[in-house]
């Protein structure tokens, strides 16, 4: 296993977005952070996201360069409210649950939910699929009054 993450980032062993994940794959995937849970050729599909962020990617390391800012957008205080649904025998895990945190830019609160999709093969997530709250985003963002 290897570290991908400073602990103390929102991805890192040490945050809270890392522990609510690593809960609901507990007993399927391992890693020492969030990336970590990852196969080196997994794909993520975004498909409720918000504009001009990609709809898909392709490898660790496109996500790890796809997250690299982050932490300079949004600190994630806690997650909470999970819901996991397994299947197994598919090796596939539907995980609910909220992310809370606050925008660094404009220091609005961050309230957003989620499903993620996940397919598992031996101890790595090969394949996401992330649906998420683009309102939430845009209120912590401030948007449209940003854009004005």
């Amino acid at each position: 296993m290897t570290k991908y993450a400073e602990d103390g980032s929102n991805f890192g062993a040490d945050g809270p977005f890392f522990h609510i994940i690593e809960e609901g794959l507990k007993g399927l995937a391992d890693g020492e952070d969030y990336f970590d849970l990852l196969a080196d050729d997994v794909i993520f599909e975004y498909v409720i996201s918000v504009p001009g962020y990609p709809r898909r990617v392709e490898g660790r390391q496109n996500i790890i360069d796809l997250y690299g800012d982050y932490d300079s957008f949004l600190t994630v205080r806690s997650a909470d409210n999970l819901r996991v649904h397994r299947d197994l025998e598919a090796s596939v895990v539907v995980l609910e649950y909220e992310v809370h945190g606050e925008s660094v830019q404009t220091g609005r609160p961050y309230d957003n939910r989620f499903v993620s999709i996940v397919t598992i093969k031996e101890g790595k997530v090969t394949w996401w699929r992330d649906y998420l709250d683009p309102v939430a985003v845009f209120d912590a963002a401030g948007w449209p009054g940003s854009l004005a």
